[in-house]
């Protein structure tokens, strides 16, 4: 077996795994599944170059800085700044269309449940990039707040306030969508 093909295995055996996460982290910055598709691929050239030097441990740590680096140099070079992020509407559409109605008890609930999750995944779409990354790492991705702290290059004092100020947010959000 060659260096190349060695490489191959390496990285279908580190990275490959770690694809949907990597996919979610861009679309949470990016909010848009093409630009994500977009960022993703360029990440996984990036990590493929990159392979020999990461740790068997911490591949998906490590993978997730490479997604984090790119979507924001992607970023910067396709969006201007003064962008404002708004929810992706069509896939926001596309998850309540993927909803299976028979894990509901009646249509009423399914209706409720389709409802709620689109109202979660706007005020999620709303909020600044910065806590929509911290907020996905987490919650989504079940990160610890040092790894956090380290794919996106803040102390971890910041991971937390920006964490706390999320939630404080969506539940304002949510909060105010109720009445």
């Amino acid at each position: 077996m060659g260096a190349e093909e060695d490489k191959k295995a390496r990285f279908a055996r580190l990275i490959t795994p770690y694809l949907s996460h990597a996919y979610r982290l861009a679309r949470s910055i990016t909010s848009s599944p093409t630009d994500a598709e977009d960022v993703v691929q360029e990440a996984c050239l990036r990590a493929f170059r990159g392979i020999n030097g990461v740790a068997d441990t911490n591949a998906r740590a490590w993978l997730l800085t490479i997604v984090h680096h790119t979507a924001c140099t992607w970023l910067r070079k396709n969006r201007p700044a003064a962008l404002i992020s708004v929810v992706d509407v069509a896939a926001v559409e596309a998850k309540q269309a993927k909803f299976d109605e028979q894990d509901a008890d009646t249509p009423e609930t399914a209706l409720i449940a389709k409802t709620n999750r689109a109202r979660l995944e706007a005020a999620i779409g709303s909020l600044s990039l910065p806590y929509r990354e911290t907020f996905t790492l987490r919650e989504v991705e079940g990160l610890n707040y040092r790894e956090i702290a380290e794919i996106t290059g803040v102390p971890i004092g910041t991971v937390m306030s920006r964490l706390s100020r999320a939630r404080d947010q969506l539940d304002d959000m949510i909060e105010r969508n109720r009445l």
